[in-house]
């Protein structure tokens, strides 16, 4: 990882090295991501546009790029890739291409990213179990007439709990409905595929996927995005602009949704870490994972005051993310005195996910958790996070939280 071993001054004047757990906001920067980057610096030029060395250089890397990411994502033979910004940016393009009149289906569980581009917007409650969703989903999906499309996330950003999306998909294809799959959280966590996963539409971004260079990825069926308008209309996305004010012919494929110069080095790290990862050993990738997983969980259970959040009540596989209520506590300044006095960086608040982080405060305030401020304190690791971090933030915590002054 780069940065691995960066050290932080605290406030009490020691330095350690700091211990990055907010995975799920951003992950930390793979040496095989950097390593794309620096070696294609020297031949950066305009993608599609020159006939030089750069533009051809920067032309064919970025077509293998979008090739490697669209194996890793398990396109099919006639599906489009689309480089974006983020998650939340491929997410509003699909938003944009759908046919008019389409119903979407999405739980109040998901990130902002998921629950608020869509139109005609059809907003079932969380539910708590699978079994509650498969079941939320077909009545639904029964009242709903003409093109539908079901908004699913892969993985919950607050919980860490994994989604039957198959399950789903399964249910939506009945009522001929199509999925969209939100794996921010899954990709970087698990391998995911069109296929497996039942999944007309995927998204996901490069920099909760060890690639922080600002590019997502929208992989798909093309019919609905090669029939949309343009999401960026410019350069790139028209074959041939006529004399006249709206003659214009724009092109098919991944290139009319990228008007203007693409982000090359985002592109090209994210491919990157799509090859690489698809050479790694992913099951033991995650047994790793649940390993520390399984640390923090011992080390926690030792921390008065910590109530650890879910909305499946364990009933689902959970990736390395855990969010906390904490008793009394406001988790805004529990989070800024872990990293001030310990060096450890973790996330506190409501996670672009406000309706399931009120409802999951709410239950644990029902549980007797106490009555601290709005939010949670969450806890995110992968790749690179070691034993040591999380023995340092749970034994911070237990010091931090045993401290009157910073209760709510």
């Amino acid at each position: 990882m780069v940065g691995d071993d960066t050290p932080v001054r605290l406030t009490t004047g020691e330095t350690v090295r700091f211990a990055h757990l907010d995975h799920a906001a951003s992950a930390p920067c793979v040496r095989a991501a950097a390593d794309a980057v620096r070696d294609l610096l020297p031949f950066a030029g305009s993608v599609h546009r020159g006939t030089g060395l750069r533009s051809q250089t920067s032309t064919l890397e970025y077509e293998r790029a979008r090739d490697l990411v669209a194996s890793f994502a398990g396109a099919r033979t006639g599906d489009s890739v689309v480089f974006t910004r983020n998650t939340t940016d491929a997410l509003n393009l699909l938003a944009r291409a759908l046919p008019p009149g389409t119903t979407t289906v999405v739980f109040d569980g998901e990130h902002h990213a998921n629950l608020l581009p869509w139109p005609r917007q059809l907003r079932l409650p969380c539910p708590d179990s699978p079994d509650a969703a498969v079941a939320a989903l077909h009545g639904a999906l029964r009242t709903v007439r003409g093109p539908a499309l079901l908004a699913v996330t892969g993985a919950s950003n607050v919980t860490g709990e994994v989604w039957p999306v198959r399950r789903l998909a399964d249910v939506a294809h009945a009522y001929g409905a199509r999925v969209v799959v939100d794996a921010a959280q899954l990709a970087p966590h698990s391998p995911v595929d069109l296929t497996a996963l039942g999944a007309d539409y995927l998204a996901f971004s490069g920099h909760k996927l060890y690639a922080p260079f600002g590019a997502g990825v929208l992989a798909g069926r093309a019919d609905w995005l090669d029939a949309a308008p343009p999401y960026l209309a410019g350069g790139g996305a028209s074959g041939v602009v006529g004399d006249r004010a709206g003659e214009v012919t724009w092109v098919r494929g991944p290139a009319r949704h990228e008007g203007g110069t693409p982000n090359l080095l985002g592109a090209v790290a994210l491919g990157a870490v799509c090859a690489a990862l698809g050479r790694a050993d992913r099951a033991a990738l995650h047994a790793r994972e649940q390993e520390l997983l399984a640390r923090l969980r011992e080390g926690l259970a030792g921390v008065p005051g910590a109530v650890e959040v879910s909305a499946f009540g364990g009933a689902v596989p959970q990736l390395g993310i855990v969010s906390l209520a904490l008793d009394g506590h406001d988790p805004a300044a529990v989070a800024a005195h872990l990293a001030d006095r310990y060096g450890v960086g973790v996330r506190a608040g409501q996670f672009c996910a406000h309706p399931l982080t009120r409802r999951l405060t709410a239950s644990a305030r029902a549980a007797a958790c106490g009555s601290g401020a709005a939010g949670l304190l969450r806890v995110s690791f992968g790749l690179g996070t070691r034993d040591e971090d999380l023995d340092r933030l749970t034994r911070a915590l237990a010091e931090t939280l045993s401290q009157g002054e910073l209760r709510g």
